[in-house]
């Protein structure tokens, strides 16, 4: 029996997948865009269990996560800025959360709001406390759109330390749904944080910090069990 052998470029490969992702007929050459989706654009998860996958996820990218309620918020934040031994904390103006007193998380401790500090200034402070837009249960990713509560993106970029309040009712399960929640604020500039400031060399060594706050501890307000 002869055996004959086909060669196929690595081209010719990547376009017989593509094809047959579209679905397009063979020898097609597929649309730059379009085509059939299997996409899924919305979550089948209830609330609590959106909770538990996006605590998940973010411990799997090294953040601290806390849970809360409403009720036990003010004294959560105090907890996480006082074990952190944060003194000088900035936030972003209006930030509308039921803050500690500054005496009880840290003797000497304050508040300071950012009304344009330079870099310089920003960095500083121990600690920086903000509010997010919507969370991404499914990869861990809050997205802060620089509205009242979340400040300039220098704020959360700059200090070692960032603190970030989570409402049950801003996480979605999937990035289409996440898309949908912005689009009123599209032209913001958008902050996607997906865990801690971290990159990697050729070796893989870690370095955390680099391009962003060492440490992120989110609080997720609801429908929570404490600690």
């Amino acid at each position: 029996m002869a055996v004959c052998f086909v060669a196929v470029t690595a081209r010719e490969e990547v376009l017989g997948r593509i094809r047959a992702a579209l679905g397009t007929a063979s020898g097609e050459e597929p649309a730059a865009y379009g085509g059939p989706r299997a996409y899924r654009s919305h979550g089948d998860l209830d609330g609590a269990a959106m909770l538990d996958l996006l605590a998940d996820r973010l411990i799997d990218y090294r953040c601290s996560v806390r849970r809360c309620t409403d009720a036990d918020l003010s004294a959560t934040i105090a907890a996480a800025l006082s074990e952190r031994g944060a003194a000088r904390i900035v936030l972003p103006g209006e930030l509308g959360l039921p803050l500690p007193d500054p005496q009880d998380v840290s003797e000497g401790g304050e508040w300071v709001v950012d009304d344009g500090l330079s870099a310089e200034e920003l960095d500083t402070f121990d600690a920086v406390v903000t509010t997010a837009t919507v969370a991404i249960a499914e990869t861990g990713t809050i997205v802060l759109d620089g509205s009242a509560g979340q400040g300039r993106r220098a704020l959360t970029l700059i200090p070692d330390y960032h603190l970030c309040v989570v409402e049950a009712s801003q996480i979605v399960q999937l990035v289409p749904e996440a898309v949908a929640r912005l689009a009123s604020t599209a032209g913001r500039p958008l902050t996607w944080i997906s865990g801690p400031s971290a990159t990697s060399d050729i070796e893989l060594d870690r370095v955390e910090g680099v391009h962003g706050p060492r440490t992120l501890e989110v609080i997720l307000v609801g429908g929570a069990r404490a600690g």
